[in-house]
This record gives structure tokens, C-alpha cells and sequence, in this order.
């Protein structure tokens, strides 16, 4: 089904390698920078979702005993197939997302069709361990064992994704547990689902087996609780706020299965009196444009040394002045619109708290002339404190907090004085000062004069940022157990 059929028609759920009609009815997907529709999503009912379930489960033995090579080239024919649907899946995405046209097509559709790619590469899910000698015991003589260390699938996966980025996100998830032979039921954002069904579409298209991929979909919160409690699921992989992911993690502990929760982030910046402050405003700045700051790796808490501290507030105030906020299909739109009119009223209030806690407002502040569309000014907050709310909790919008520094000391005390530990980061002249502030910090990622990734590191957080890590190998290893295998030699 094309983009213009569902629109006028209404999406179909996927259960089972059948396209279902959703027992709720549809809702209206929104266009959050026209405010018109986009298409039209299914609301699944709670005995569809535990039918989805049950398909991936019934799926799961025969998939999990094919071929790692024959699962690997489904992902690649997959990858393939989103590569070549590139510009028509990035115009739903930003869409759906209000994201920028060249994020939509490099970060979104164009990182999805990558991670395909990664997991198509089949790695040894297997590796001897060196033998031991074991003492005489009261099992048995003395001797040499040997041993084997075996990954084996977990079993049927809910992946709950996020509103931020419905193609790499979910393909994040997806992917490698496919790859690790693995069923899984999607639970996409109720914001943007449409473009995770045209990844079903691709995978249907790439030849994966009835039942091996299911997706459903729906705004109410039935729909990802029948996700989560299935006595059908193993393991639920969740990309969200903490808030949910301690409600899931709830549930989840009840039957013991295994999560992989990446969660929310106040990302610290340390910015020292020695860093190069065009680099750092560059790399900050990205909180303003990525996602309009809709992204949990953001660097929304700036930590200024005093020495820098006025000279970095003033370039940050300018850049994010001079950024172009408006329509995302304009080429040289920067900063798109927040997801939707609840999300921009959120932001707003966040913005508003900081003024009556004592922040001073250097750059934004105010909602921008826009006929329609849910735009947010990119928004400088400085004199901070680190007890002010808007630099404690996750605003997940356009917004930046600067907070003054003396030392060393006091910068790192800063930076982990959060309950979040996601990503955090480092600018200093000194690299070896650099490493060594980055080693100290409660964060499962620390960029060190920059705000890039490396897509094999692992991923994840300390604190309540989240729990296990995924990427590149890693992410192989969360979604399988890993099984030993001993015997004598």
C-alpha cells in the first residue's frame, strides 16, 4: 500500500505476514510543520497486539534454526529495498517527524538502510575459551575441560520505539535481533508509525518468513502494555522516557525477562577555559537543529569554565539567533518543528520556569512568526544553577542551559550532580585533561571535543539513562544469551 493509499484508505496492522484490519479504527497521523494530515494509523486492540505476539512466537523456532547467512541476506535485500525507496520514505518521514529534508534522508532513512547493512554481516556467534585444569573434586577426577561460549536467540522481542526517529531507531532494534534469530512485535510511536510499516513492507519484500516481523500500532496505552505483558515475549528492547521504561522495567520483572531500556539524558558539556569555542559552540549548537532538540544525546547542560564562560554564552547566543527556523522542506531550513502542539507547550513552560528560576534568556524565548506548525526558537538559558529545574530534568527540545564552573573539581562534580548519565561531553585544548575529566564522569558515553559517534561504540546509560548497551557487536550480544558449553578434554 503507497503513502496515497493509506492516506485516503487507513493503514493496515502487520500480524502474522498478514496485513489486519486494526479492530479501533484509525487516527489521524499529523504533519507537525503544516498541521494536515499525513495519513491515517491503525489503533490496534489488545487481542490483536497478544495475536502478533503469539505469530512471533510460533515463528521464532523455525527462524532461529535458519542459516545465520540465509538471515543475513534477508537484511541486506532489506537494506537494498529502503536504499532504493530513499526520497519517497524520507518525505513521509519528515512528514510525520517535521524533520529537516536532509536529516530525513541521511539520519533517518539513510541510517536505517546501515544498520541493515551492519547486521547483514554475519559475525561468529560462537568462541572457545581457553582450557582450564581443573583439581581432583567431588564431581570427578582431576583433568582439562574445555569449554564453548554459544550466543543463542532470546526469543520473541518487543521493540518499543521512539517519535524521534521512526526509521533508525526501530531498524537499531530490528536488525540485530533478526540477525541474532529473534522474532519481534513493534510497538512504534503513535506520532509517526507509517514509516515502520513501510519497513515491514521491506522486509516482506526481502523474503523474511510470516510471523518473524509483526507491527502494531495505537495511541492508547493498552496497545504497548499487551506489547510488553504477552506471556508470549522474552525480552523488550524500549527507546523512551524513563518514566515509561521504570513502568515497563515493572512488568518486565514480574515474568524476568530481559530488557534493554535507552532512556532519557541531561547531557552535560564541559567547555574548559583552554577549548577551542568555535568547536564547542558548533557541537552544542546541534541541541538547537538535530531533531529540534528532540534527541536524548543532546548536550543541553552546558558547563563553562569561568574563564569562557562569557565569551561562549555570547557565541552560543548568536549562533542560535542566526539559525533559520521554518519549513523543513526549505533547503536551508536548520531548526524544523517539536512534534506536536502538547510537545511545544511543554517546551514553552520549561522556558518560562527558567525566567521565574532566575535564568536569563540571551538568545530565543519567544514562538516564532509561523502560520502553522508547532515551531519552538531555538533558546539560550544562562546564569543557571544546577538545582534550577531546567537544568535537571529533560525538556527534549531546542533549549540550552549554561552553568558557570571554577575548576576541575567542581566541572565533574557538576556534570554527575544528575540522576541521567547518557552521553555527556568534553571541551578542552588539553587531551589528556579531556580523557582523563571523561573517565570520571557517570555517563555511558563521553565525546571528547566532539558530538560525533562511532556506530560500533556501545551505546547506552548509567543511572536512569537506561540499562544494557547496543550498537555495532553489542548489540548482538542484547539480544541473545549467551550459553556455555563445557566438556572434558
Amino acid at each position: 500500500m503507497n503513502q496515497v493509499d493509506q492516506a485516503t484508505a487507513g493503514q493496515a496492522l502487520f500480524v502474522g505476514g498478514s496485513w489486519v484490519e486494526p479492530d479501533g479504527g484509525h487516527y489521524a497521523v499529523t504533519d507537525p510543520a503544516t498541521e494536515e494530515t499525513v495519513g491515517w494509523a491503525p489503533e490496534a486492540s489488545r487481542d490483536q497486539v497478544h495475536a502478533a505476539c503469539a505469530a512471533a512466537r510460533e515463528a521464532f523456532e523455525p527462524w532461529s534454526r535458519t542459516a545465520p547467512e540465509e538471515r543475513a541476506a534477508v537484511l541486506a535485500r532489506a537494506a537494498d529495498l529502503i536504499r532504493g525507496q530513499l526520497v519517497p520514505y524520507a518525505e513521509l518521514a519528515r512528514a510525520e517527524t517535521g524533520a529537516t529534508t536532509g536529516t530525513a534522508r541521511g539520519m533517518q532513512v539513510g541510517v536505517a538502510a546501515a544498520r541493515f547493512r551492519r547486521y547483514a554481516r554475519v559475525e561468529p556467534a560462537e568462541w572457545a575459551i581457553p582450557p582450564q585444569i581443573n583439581e581432583a573434586g567431588p564431581m570427578g577426577e582431576a583433568g582439562v575441560m574445555g569449554a564453548l561460549a554459544v550466543r543463542q536467540p532470546v526469543g520473541v522481542v518487543t521493540c518499543v520505539t521512539s517519535y524521534n526517529n521512526p526509521w533508525a531507531n526501530p531498524a537499531g532494534k530490528i536488525a540485530p535481533a533478526l540477525a541474532m534469530g529473534n522474532t519481534v512485535v513493534v510497538k512504534p510511536a503513535p506520532q509517526d508509525p507509517l514509516s515502520v510499516y513501510r519497513m515491514a513492507e521491506a522486509l516482506e519484500a526481502a523474503g523474511v518468513p510470516r510471523g518473524v516481523v509483526n507491527v502494531v500500532s495505537g495511541r492508547s496505552q493498552e496497545v504497548g502494555e499487551a506489547a510488553v505483558d504477552s506471556p508470549d515475549v522474552d525480552m523488550v528492547s524500549f527507546t523512551g522516557s524513563t518514566a515509561v521504561g521504570q513502568r515497563i522495567a515493572e512488568v518486565c520483572g514480574r515474568d524476568m525477562k530481559r530488557q534493554l531500556m535507552e532512556l532519557g539524558g541531561k547531557g552535560a558539556a564541559l567547555v574548559f577555559d583552554d577549548a577551542d569555542v568555535g568547536s564547542a559552540v558548533a557541537g552544542i549548537g546541534t541541541t538547537f537543529s538535530f531533531y529540534s532538540g528532540q534527541i536524548c544525546t543532546a548536550p543541553t547542560r552546558v558547563l563553562a569554565q569561568r574563564g569562557v564562560y562569557d565569551r561562549l554564552v555570547e557565541q552560543l547566543g548568536l549562533y542560535a539567533s542566526r539559525l533559520k527556523v521554518g519549513d523543513p522542506r526549505e533547503p536551508d531550513t536548520v531548526v524544523g518543528p517539536v512534534i506536536s502542539a502538547a510537545h511545544r507547550d511543554r517546551v514553552e513552560s520549561y522556558v518560562e520556569l527558567g525566567r521565574k528560576e532566575g535564568a536569563v534568556v540571551v538568545a530565543g524565548g519567544e514562538r516564532p512568526d509561523c502560520p502553522t506548525g508547532f515551531y519552538v526558537t531555538p533558546t539560550l538559558l544562562a546564569d543557571c544553577g544546577n538545582d534550577m529545574r531546567v537544568a535537571r530534568e529533560e525538556i527534549f527540545g531546542p533549549v540550552v542551559a549554561v552553568i558557570p564552573f571554577e575548576d576541575e573539581e567542581e566541572g565533574v562534580a557538576l556534570a554527575n550532580d544528575t540522576d541521567y548519565g547518557l552521553i555527556d561531553y568534553v571541551w578542552s585544548g588539553d587531551v589528556a585533561r579531556a580523557f582523563r575529566v571523561a573517565r570520571r564522569l557517570r555517563a555511558g558515553g563521553v565525546g571528547v571535543n566532539t558530538v560525533g559517534r562511532n556506530m560500533e561504540a556501545p551505546f547506552g546509560g548509567f543511572k536512569r539513562s537506561g540499562v544494557g548497551r547496543d550498537v555495532g557487536s553489542y548489540a548482538l550480544h542484547a539480544y541473545s544469551e549467551v550459553q556455555a558449553i563445557v566438556w572434558p578434554g
